[in-house]
């Protein structure tokens, strides 16, 4: 490998904010006391948590008593979910909307669900990416429980329509989740004017820690609890609060919020600047829509090789991607979200997904533009695959 470090998977995690870090240290080294204890060094660590909700929950436009701190956005997705559920089961409601592109953290708890006797639908997504609220509302029904979309993708990066999918619920009556992991930080949310009844976050997708994410819920709504124990998260979820990882959340949440007009800027400009090159490759395809998209997020397919092959070589150029979900990566079978695209298998396993992030630089763009090319021709050279596929273009063309 060259001495080239280029980190380019920003949507599997992204790297410690020193601004972050020094306001999580002394909460590692001088108040770690116990948040419920009653001495000061304890007291003191409670009301650093207490500020840092008051700071995150007006970001959102939410009131304090409705930020809980969760492990992560996995945790918040499970409780948002099967505490709903809970509740509307009692009211003879069993039916939950979502769609084919979810987070394995929402499509697994919903095949929980589905084994519990809860009848979900998943809606397409369409070769763009992204949810028709027209859909969505014809699916809505009497015993409808619970809607919930994510507000952008962790894969294509495709932004849903948010506000209307809020808007179509708030008529309808029915409860709205987004698991808005890989949009917080990156674009603009505001829960009230969104019509967000849950909502899910995690820190170590904005320059946070990992560890520590976060559920909001509008209040009036009482999922069941999921983690049952003692009485913090105001008796709502159990154990010790982590206050280094609370105190990183709020700090990287304010940190991202306040440089997110000119990062987007620039960080779309970039990502822009990168698709033109690689549609360049033959037999190459942007995977969701153009424009509605994270800034910082590419989805490519090239046909004739394996996703797997490229992230290797890349790696041995100093580049850092991935081909999808970094909690798939262990799988063999290719994204159910490039499947629910409407890609097939063949075409679905030659993916590459580059994320980008604040460090990201126009030299390093142009770098991972000119390291792909080559490798997508070697890659090809010993491909089967592409030599069907050529031998298949050329028949008709004859």
């Amino acid at each position: 490998m060259n001495g080239k470090r280029i980190y380019a998977d920003n949507a599997a995690t992204t790297k410690l904010a020193p601004a972050v870090l020094e306001a999580m240290t002394p909460y590692l080294t001088e108040v770690y006391g116990n948040p419920s204890s009653l001495y000061s060094v304890g007291a003191e660590a409670k009301k650093a948590i207490e500020l840092a909700r008051e700071d995150i929950a007006e970001v959102f436009g939410a009131a304090p008593s409705e930020i809980f701190f969760t492990s992560g956005g996995s945790e918040a997705d499970n409780w948002a979910i099967k505490g709903i559920a809970e509740v509307m089961e009692k009211k003879g409601k069993k039916h939950i909307i979502s769609s084919k592109f979810e987070h394995h953290a929402v499509l697994h708890t919903l095949d929980a669900l589905e084994k519990k006797g809860f009848e979900i639908t998943l809606l397409d997504v369409h070769e763009n990416g992204i949810v028709r609220p027209e859909e969505l509302e014809a699916a809505i029904r009497e015993d409808t429980a619970l809607v919930t979309i994510m507000y952008a993708n962790n894969e294509i990066g495709t932004i849903q329509p948010i506000s209307e999918i809020g808007a179509i619920c708030k008529k309808h009556n029915v409860i709205f989740h987004t698991d808005a992991v890989q949009a917080v930080g990156n674009v603009p949310i505001n829960v009230k004017e969104q019509n967000i009844d849950l909502m899910s976050l995690t820190a170590h997708k904005f320059h946070g820690p990992k560890g520590c994410g976060a559920l909001y819920v509008r209040r009036g709504l009482r999922p069941e609890i999921l983690i049952n124990g003692g009485a913090q998260e105001r008796g709502r979820r159990a154990g010790t609060e982590n206050v280094p990882g609370i105190i990183g959340l709020a700090a990287a949440l304010k940190l991202a919020v306040s440089t997110m007009e000119e990062r987007s800027k620039r960080l779309t400009e970039l990502r822009d600047y990168l698709i033109d090159e690689l549609l360049k490759i033959e037999r190459s395809r942007l995977n969701g829509d153009r424009v509605q998209r994270l800034p910082g997020n590419i989805n490519m397919c090239f046909e004739g090789i394996e996703g797997e092959s490229l992230l290797l070589r890349l790696d041995l150029n100093g580049v850092c991607a991935s081909s999808g979900s970094a909690c798939t990566s262990g799988s063999l079978d290719p994204s159910h979200v490039l499947l629910s695209i409407g890609l097939p298998h063949e075409i679905a396993h030659g993916s590459l997904r580059l994320s980008f992030s604040d460090e990201t630089t126009r030299e390093d763009v142009e770098y991972i533009a000119e390291c792909i090319p080559p490798i997508i021709k070697t890659l090809r050279d010993m491909s089967p695959l592409w030599e069907r596929i050529k031998e298949n273009e050329k028949k008709g063309n004859e």
